[in-house]
């Protein structure tokens, strides 16, 4: 091969040549998305709108809605306003309360998948389990349980941050031999009618299911490790004539969605600027205090129920019913800690011992640690495992949606993704995000996209800067045992902007943060450096 350029650089029908030569055979898809929730409902309908016929969404249930699927539990439903927990291009005009039970989120999402022609491209019962990135041929390949794989060119991983069970470590678990449910594993056939019940865990999950539980069991009995921050839930019935006005003028359930954004941005701001306005979460501290006082008659069980931390450093939670339950004679909340489960029961630190018929786990996800952030390891360029990495050297990603050093990738699930309170903020963001990359790649006709390192260290510093202003690290949070932070003490849960900030980001943010390569695969640059070589 030769080059009749004067600096000894390959012609283009000569580079063209290399290239088409040396290109690796085509892959099973163009896109591959990983998790058929919302947001890999949206990433699918992103890519046709991309015109992106070739992709394939991979999830390991049976049907779409991610953990709306899944989490079926007694007293499940949203605890964001219904006009906001939903895609803004495709509101719902017939969700039948202000704050809709899980059950209506699940017939949402059929309703995308239905309405946006996605099923096609669904495969249920399909898990994956790895995924590796070919160097030479510039693709994905992925693991799919039961010796399966496929290949695509680009990735989008979109498994949820709620989706990983977590299990706690108490010694004697596995002795138990009664039933034990974990609440995002809720058995439909499962009766508690006249059975003796204890619920380790008292989180927004436990906050729903408990009250509904305590209606027919016979005895409930509740392990608290850490109280929280429960305020009163503005839910009503929509009536039928507002969802029919809803219906005919869409306007009005716009305004309804913007006002309820404003209240969500309200409170963001608490959390974002609490050194500035520490007033606006210690409010809704009194506003909690004053409900657990009008609900809960026993003076030392509201004590016990009382968080000592600030508002927001733990995930804060909305019911009319969690306080009023522990009025109930059956039931009890136990607060020394646990010291074992045995073959009948639990056993606390202070001796007592809780005969118990069904155990019911109440103890939330894996979130940044090991078998989370990722759901599944991911081996990058040099074959670097993603998690791995996080663990070693810091969870990092850059906007929340790409991570350097792993080329073709995004991740919907990324450290510091989480936007504003309402996941439907995040999603269309990332989907937007999304779509600049690819309209960039087609316009360079490039084959890779990777963001560049500096670009992701500006990006993680400014939310570390951001983060010094806000109640994790200005509030008290010590006696929190939050899952914002992980085990160095870092909050890479949540994107620290105004969700107004981020939505405009994803439009503007720099494409020179990304490097964009035409040709990028080892052989063919190795083509190219021989015809420099041997030029004249």
């Amino acid at each position: 091969m030769s080059s009749n350029g004067p600096t000894g650089t390959p012609t283009a029908d000569e580079f063209a040549e290399a290239r088409a030569a040396l290109a690796p055979e085509p892959v099973d898809h163009e896109v591959i998305i990983v998790g058929a929730g919302f947001g890999g409902l949206g990433a699918g309908i992103q890519c046709a709108r991309l015109g992106i016929e070739d992709f394939v969404i991979l999830d390991r249930d049976t049907g779409v809605g991610g953990t709306w699927h899944t989490n079926t539990y007694p007293g499940a439903a949203v605890d964001i306003a219904s006009a906001t927990y939903s895609f803004s291009f495709e509101p719902n005009p017939d969700w039948t309360r202000v704050y809709a039970p899980g059950a209506e989120l699940k017939q949402y999402a059929d309703h995308v998948a239905d309405k946006y022609d996605l099923r096609r491209h669904i495969r249920h019962d399909t898990n994956v389990i790895g995924a590796r990135w070919d160097e030479l041929g510039q693709f994905w390949t992925l693991e799919i349980s039961g010796d399966r794989s496929m290949t695509a060119r680009i990735v989008i991983v979109a498994t949820g941050i709620l989706s990983q069970p977590k299990k706690p470590n108490i010694p004697g678990l596995d002795d138990y031999q009664g039933e034990v449910i974990h609440t995002s594993r809720w058995p439909k056939s499962c009766d508690l009618t006249g059975k003796r019940v204890a619920f380790i865990g008292t989180g927004a999950t436990a906050v729903q299911a408990i009250p509904v539980v305590a209606e027919t069991a016979a005895q409930v009995t509740v392990f608290q490790r850490t109280p929280i921050w429960v305020t009163p839930k503005p839910d009503l019935p929509i009536p039928k004539v507002v969802r029919r006005l809803f219906r005919a003028v869409p306007a009005t359930q716009k305004v309804a969605r913007a006002a309820n954004g404003v209240f969500i941005e309200y409170i963001a701001s608490g959390l974002l600027y609490f050194h500035q306005a520490p007033w606006i979460l210690q409010s809704l501290e009194s506003v909690s205090k004053a409900h657990l006082r009008l609900q809960v008659r026993d003076p030392s069980v509201r004590d016990a129920l009382t968080p000592d931390y600030n508002f927001f450093c733990k995930r804060p939670t909305f019911s009319n019913t969690y306080f009023a339950a522990f009025n109930r004679a059956n039931v009890e909340l136990v607060t020394a800690p646990i010291d074992h489960v045995c073959a009948t029961g639990i056993v606390a630190e202070d001796g007592r011992k809780t005969e118990v018929d069904v155990l019911v786990l109440a103890t939330g996800f894996k979130l940044q640690e090991e078998g989370n952030f990722p759901a599944f390891p991911i081996y990058g360029r040099d074959g670097v495992e993603q998690g791995a990495f996080w663990r070693e050297h810091g969870y990092e990603s850059y906007d929340g949606i790409t991570v350097a050093g792993y080329p073709n990738m995004f991740g919907l699930n990324n450290p510091l993704s989480f936007t504003g309170l309402s996941f439907f903020y995040q999603a269309e963001s990332q989907m937007a995000h999304i779509g600049r990359i690819v309209t960039e790649m087609r316009k360079r006709d490039a084959v890779t996209f990777e963001v560049k390192p500096h670009a992701q260290r500006r990006f993680v510093e400014k939310m570390d800067s951001t983060a010094q202003n806000t109640v994790w690290f200005r509030g008290d949070c010590a006696s929190a045992n939050s899952y914002y932070f992980n085990a160095a003490g870092k909050t890479r849960l949540g994107r620290l902007e105004p969700t107004l900030y981020v939505k405009w980001r994803s439009n503007h943010f720099p494409l020179s943060d990304y490097r964009f390569d035409t040709v990028t695969d080892p052989i063919v640059r190795s083509a190219h450096r021989a015809t420099t070589t041997d030029a004249p």
